[in-house]
């Protein structure tokens, strides 16, 4: 017998994954980190895959970790994925600005020399829209990011660097799908548990 879920069930799009895309997760996925999740892949390749949960908030603030913050606005922390999520991680559009930053597209860097982030922070610059923090990450070992996309698990896609940069939530996994349209908007009338419906 079909489950209820497989009724449901939308083919994955034939966007490849590479580094800048974003993936969202299909509607019913269970896993507590991907849930509704919209993941930025920061690395894609023969070896492997990594990236960063952008929509899911844990309502901590770099402020209560870091001396000296506490006169700059709340910076929220996002939990990046299950992996390494003792460590902190950040995304941001000044690859200028900060040194030894990775390139991820013409507009957006991952880390980089903490330091100079710092004195950054510290000198009251703006922070929204321009940098966010992770801990943790979400990894694929060779092969196995391809593989879940073919099972259907995520779509790729893509949006503005500043769109990821804010993004924050469900709504953000809702207008990720609004942006691949097509039969993918069906998925925003489903519920998180069709069994609840």
């Amino acid at each position: 017998m079909m489950k209820d879920k497989d009724l449901f069930k939308i083919k994955h799009n034939s966007t490849n994954p590479e580094k800048g895309k974003i993936l969202i997760s299909e509607p019913f996925m269970r896993d507590i980190f991907f849930q509704r999740s919209v993941i930025l892949l920061i690395e894609h390749g023969p070896n492997g895959s990594m990236g960063f949960v952008l929509n899911n908030n844990t309502g901590l603030f770099l402020n209560d970790y870091i001396e000296g913050l506490d006169k700059v606005g709340r910076i929220p922390i996002f939990l990046g994925g299950p992996v390494s999520s003792d460590h902190l991680f950040f995304i941001h559009s000044m690859g200028q600005i900060i040194p030894d930053s990775v390139q991820i597209d013409d507009n957006l860097y991952f880390d980089g020399d903490f330091e100079s982030l710092n004195y950054y922070l510290l000198s009251g610059q703006p922070v929204e829209g321009k940098i966010k923090f992770f801990l943790g990450y979400a990894g694929w070992s060779k092969s196995q990011l391809i593989g879940e996309i073919k099972h259907d698990s995520w779509l790729v896609g893509q949006t503005s660097d500043r769109a990821m940069l804010l993004a924050k939530g469900e709504s953000f996994w809702k207008k990720s799908v609004e942006s691949i349209g097509g039969p993918y908007l069906a998925w925003l009338n489903y519920p998180k548990d069709p069994l609840l419906n």
